[in-house]
């Protein structure tokens, strides 16, 4: 499962899940049916038992229209214009070999955000589609080597890289390995 690297954050994003399903007058039931997710992950999640994996908060998402990393800066405190990089939000899916840190966070007014990623050899991420259509991403490889298959359509990147698209459908990332790969990624909303 995925966790901030403090727990207040983890309990502010259960407290959002919880408090997102019920502005759209979700049940679980409901809630589970749309986002692939099981009931009683759900409730757990919305209780802050556990901490939600990365295809879990990408399929929550696309059910509410929220981009991942929105949905998660909706919990975190609101970034200064300078964020230090000691003051940047990790998030870490020990599940998936997932790391995220969030060098540019969402803010409102902005359309654009930067995060920076690792995926572990071997690790891989399926989203059955995007948060919210038509997602712009432009992700550069800086170090190991990364498969991207975006809507069917497979793209092996070496460092130095950078694929550009949009998203319409499921995509898929992959780290075949041997060493991780880490990459920067800028999300541009529509």
């Amino acid at each position: 499962m995925g966790e901030f690297l403090d727990g207040s954050t983890d309990r502010r994003l259960a407290a959002r899940l919880s408090e997102l399903r019920r502005e759209r007058g979700l049940t679980l039931d409901e809630l589970a049916a749309r986002s692939g997710v099981s009931r009683s992950a759900l409730s757990r999640l919305e209780r802050a038992e556990i901490s939600p994996t990365a295809a879990q908060l990408g399929r929550l998402g696309t059910v509410y229209g929220l981009t991942t990393s929105r949905l998660l800066a909706e919990v975190e405190r609101e970034p200064p214009q300078l964020l230090r990089a000691d003051q940047q939000p990790v998030w870490r899916d020990e599940a998936t070999g997932f790391t995220r840190r969030s060098l540019s966070p969402p803010h409102p007014g902005l359309r654009a955000e930067l995060i920076e990623a690792t995926l572990l050899a071997g690790a891989a991420i399926d989203y059955d589609a995007p948060p919210v259509a038509g997602l712009e991403h432009h992700l550069w490889l800086l170090a190991g080597a990364l498969e991207i298959t975006v809507e069917g359509h497979p793209h092996t990147l070496a460092p130095g890289d950078c694929l550009r698209y949009r998203l319409w459908g499921a995509s898929r990332f992959h780290c075949a390995g041997p060493v991780p790969a880490r990459y920067a990624l800028a999300v541009v909303l529509p």
